[in-house]
């Protein structure tokens, strides 16, 4: 049967590689890119959906699809605050869950991190955790969490606490117990979500950092 999937965060690090990969899958029969602006991106099969991230209930109709893969996220530094930065990666990921599993959307994929903890005493962590707590509640047929560490690759901002972090992590991930920290390109974490989209049985299953290499 040929599917639609639909792409949160399409023009981000997973986001774009997951785009790249579901082009090639066959059973893709449309991929709905969700994002800020008009993009092309290139390929018959994408079709670019624009909102407004704040009045998402009104384009309910862009969510409607066979998989939705969440691949939202910014950073502190770039929305400003870490309120800011719960409304993108909390509010919206959320709200578009919410939209998704209200139109029947059977599988749904969200990029988490590793040490998500809605206990978290770390705000980030926090509220990674408390987003796959509330996603676990929605009337999804299949759940796919994954949790990658430092994510590496060519980014549209510069980050220099990651670009620092993808210099040193590897060496100090070395050292016995610190490799389930290392860092991970977000063309691997793409792969594997896009792989176990063809494959994963009903219910809800994480995969933490050294499933996803």
């Amino acid at each position: 049967m040929m599917k639609t999937a639909i792409v949160l965060g399409a023009t981000g690090l997973i986001g774009k590689h997951v785009i790249a990969q579901l082009i090639q899958c066959d059973d893709i029969e449309k991929i709905i890119a969700i994002t800020r602006r008009p993009i092309d991106f290139g390929n018959k099969k994408v079709v670019s959906a624009q909102v407004c991230f704040d009045q998402l209930t009104d384009y309910s109709d862009v969510f409607k699809g066979d998989l939705l893969f969440s691949c939202l996220g910014t950073t502190k530094k770039q929305a400003g605050s870490i309120s800011m930065q719960r409304t993108v990666d909390f509010d919206y990921q959320l709200q578009a869950a919410q939209i998704a599993a209200r139109n029947k959307v059977p599988h749904y994929f969200l990029v988490s991190s590793s040490g998500a903890n809605a206990q978290s005493r770390n705000p980030y962590l926090k509220m990674k955790g408390q987003l796959e707590d509330e996603i676990s509640k929605l009337g999804f047929a299949k759940i796919c969490i994954v949790q990658p560490s430092l994510l590496l690759g060519k980014r549209d901002h510069f980050r220099l606490a990651e670009t620092l972090g993808a210099c040193i992590l590897p060496i100090v991930c070395k050292i016995p117990g610190l490799h389930k920290f290392r860092p991970i390109f977000g063309e691997q974490v793409a792969i594997k979500m896009v792989k176990i989209s063809q494959s994963q049985t009903y219910g809800k299953k994480t995969f933490k950092l050294d499933e996803l290499f």
